[in-house]
């Protein structure tokens, strides 16, 4: 008898950013329509979810996370016929669309705003948070402080990113109420989620200094769920990264929160000084992230769930940061190998299933993200050296993760006609899809296959965790078992040839591998070599 296993716990999630991904109308930013001219790319390669980042009506001053109105496509991508087009789309090719749910904050120019910083007495007023004095001190994320003044009504407003996304007032039902309105909108069109955006941040107190992880946090995701998502069935993920994994698996065991699993971020921190930011580096060691994802899938043992991720549009691209440009496409695969057959729902960003690396613009001028330039100016009028400074940018602006999608050598990568709006990456006349679809062993048809296996063997989603040679600094390998099988995962995630004893799974038959594997007493591991391999067990 066939298990039925949550149908998210199965499934692929693509990221797409929609400024970088296709242009269909030649002006140099994607668009809602490119995303349509691609839709049977995708589901070729194995997409299940398309988790579309913001195309709502914005000033553009955070790419789209300020948002100026919640129901309304923002020009530069299209129309809302187009998005209605884009769902309908999706779900003809028995794909879904998860949408991303930014409620933390809104732009300076929603109309919310605009009333409410028109009097003290303004109808939306309290929809947002205001103090006399800028207290207590808190920075903001995206450098400075998280109070900025209002001249016209002589009281400081919050904002805990920029300052042209002040902060919603969540202890104000109205506004809760207007919120779950907007989100029942978007779900009665017939879209099957979201992403949510900084979503442990609405529960916060500012007053005492609460903020991440707030003491309201779960009232109003229990709110959410019984006036939203309640009897519907779609898939939530919130994004949390400053709550532990115990936390974020206590969160996702809850049904009553609606959240199915979250994006957390233990093991982003591994390149960075402890506590100090995420523009202090230190060097990346393989050994510190085997250790948290093991710890990772302990935690989620029993119940709750966790997204799959090295990279997406706040962070580096993955090859770049934990793989080697040297060995791109072996270190993509084994990347790719390590992280997505263990216990969660893989996210793949765009682009990462070509290996896409990470680029270096030798100037500020050409960054285009809000963060990176108030890092360097914060940075520089602290009296930090500029070449330091450039080079904590060059490892983890959000810019490099943001340049366009290099479908081809064509001018502009193929992702458009005209000059697009953030620089395409130099590499692209290698790095591109149509490369990489030509070369069987290149990593979007070795990726393809590894998503493949992963649907095909439930172990990947039901089965036990069981890391072999936990302390091993050079590789990575893991058993993923049920009742049916055992499936063994091997990967070295250094750029030295490594040798390992695995003679006990000689019985093993090969899955997938991007090297010769022999499984014996010196099993020899190429450089970011990956392999899966299975056992059946008989009855």
């Amino acid at each position: 008898m066939e298990k039925n296993i949550t149908w998210w716990k199965k499934v692929l999630v693509y990221q797409i950013y929609p400024l970088s991904f296709k242009d269909n109308n030649g002006d140099g930013i994607g668009d809602i329509q490119g995303i349509i001219s691609k839709l049977d790319y995708l589901k070729n390669y194995g997409v299940d979810v398309i988790w579309l980042s913001p195309v709502y009506a914005s000033p553009m001053d955070d790419n789209g996370y300020d948002i100026s109105n919640y129901q309304e496509v923002n020009p530069i991508f299209g129309t809302n016929k187009d998005l209605d087009e884009l769902i309908e789309h999706i779900h003809e090719r028995g794909m879904k669309i998860i949408m991303d749910l930014v409620v933390n904050h809104t732009s300076d120019m929603h109309h919310w705003f605009l009333d409410a910083k028109s009097s003290k007495d303004a109808k939306y007023r309290d929809y947002y948070i205001w103090q006399d004095e800028p207290k207590p001190e808190i920075h903001s994320i995206f450098s400075g402080p998280a109070w900025t003044y209002d001249e016209k009504t002589d009281q400081y407003y919050f904002h805990l990113f920029s300052k042209r996304q002040p902060d919603l007032n969540w202890q104000n039902p109205k506004l809760r109420q207007d919120i779950y309105q907007m989100m029942n909108y978007w779900l009665d069109k017939g879209i099957d989620g979201f992403r949510m955006d900084v979503i442990e941040l609405i529960g916060k107190d500012v007053s005492k200094g609460l903020l991440g992880d707030g003491p309201y946090l779960e009232t109003y995701l229990e709110e959410m769920y019984e006036t939203c998502f309640k009897g519907r069935d779609i898939m939530n993920v919130g994004e949390m990264g400053g709550i532990s994994v115990s936390r974020a698996q206590a969160l996702t065991s809850n049904p009553k929160l609606g959240l199915h699993m979250t994006f957390q971020f233990s093991h982003l921190g591994i390149d960075e000084v402890p506590r100090k930011g995420k523009w202090a580096l230190k060097d990346y060691e393989p050994l510190k992230l085997k250790e948290i994802l093991i710890k990772n899938n302990e935690i989620f043992k029993e119940s709750g769930w966790q997204a799959l991720f090295l990279s997406n549009h706040d962070q580096p691209r993955q090859v770049s940061r934990f793989g080697s440009e040297k060995h791109r496409i072996a270190s993509a695969q084994m990347l790719f190998t390590m992280l997505y057959l263990q216990r969660g729902t893989p996210y793949v960003y765009m682009g990462e299933e070509i290996g896409m690396t990470g680029i270096r613009f030798d100037d500020i001028k050409k960054y285009k993200d809000i963060e990176t330039i108030n890092y360097y100016n914060d940075a520089l009028s602290q009296g930090l050296d500029e070449k330091q400074v450039m080079q904590s940018i060059y490892k983890k602006s959000r810019d490099n993760s943001r340049t366009p999608f290099q479908w081809s050598n064509k001018p502009y990568a193929g992702f458009s006609v005209k000059t697009p709006w953030l620089s395409v990456n130099p590499n692209y006349k290698e790095v591109n899809l149509e490369n990489d679809l030509s070369n069987p062993n290149g990593v979007y048809h070795y990726t393809k296959n590894l998503f493949e296996v992963r649907k095909k063997y439930d172990a990947f989603h039901e089965g036990s965790f069981k890391p072999i040679d936990p302390k091993d600094p050079n590789t990575f390998i893991y058993l993923r078992e049920n009742e049916k099988h055992s499936i063994l995962v091997i990967t070295n995630l250094t750029a030295h040839e490594v040798t390992t004893n695995l003679e006990e799974f000689k019985d093993y038959e090969l899955l997938l591998e991007n090297n010769p594997t022999l499984l014996d007493k010196g099993t020899v591991l190429k450089p970011y070599h990956a392999a899966v391999y299975i056992k059946e067990f008989r009855r």
